[in-house]
């Protein structure tokens, strides 16, 4: 099936579907965390599919690449947001764990669109052949051939 729009991206409607998951699991955050790690963790899980469809409407694959590599930041990002929820005990490791499982496959996913962007955008170079070598070697760094000398005068 071939892709009319990013939302028609697997990994972008998985990011989405992180979204949602944080968006539910902060809901129990302490009260006086809105503005701390809710906010944050709630703002890098947006970032992910936001990414993701900004990088799909850019004109050249290099900027793709780049907003994916954006979106795999975010999500690092995230998984901190995560990791230190637990460990304020904001939230259990039990909570915590379907969310994580959600960053690994989007995560994945990410990797995988990347490395086929990346695979796509390499030149594929040719074998130039057995090279010969240089009969005369060059004169070392700052010190002109005889030939060279010559020419510049």
């Amino acid at each position: 099936m071939a892709l009319k729009t990013y939302r028609d991206l697997e990994v972008w409607q998985r990011a989405v579907d992180l979204v949602v998951e944080v968006y539910r699991l902060t809901k129990v955050f302490p009260s006086e965390e809105r503005f701390g790690l809710t906010s944050q963790s709630r703002r890098a899980s947006v970032s992910i599919p936001a990414n993701i469809a900004e990088g799909y409407g850019r004109t050249h694959r290099g900027d793709y690449l780049r907003h994916l590599s954006m979106a795999r930041g975010s999500l690092t990002e995230l998984e901190t947001h995560l990791t230190i929820a637990v460990r304020l005990d904001f939230i259990t490791r039990d909570q915590a764990m379907d969310t994580w499982n959600l960053c690994q496959e989007v995560g994945r996913m990410l990797n995988k669109l990347i490395r086929s962007l990346e695979q796509r955008s390499t030149p594929r170079r040719q074998d130039p052949g057995p090279r010969t070598p240089n009969p005369e070697p060059l004169p070392p760094a700052g010190m002109e051939s005889a030939d060279q000398a010559d020419e510049a005068q």
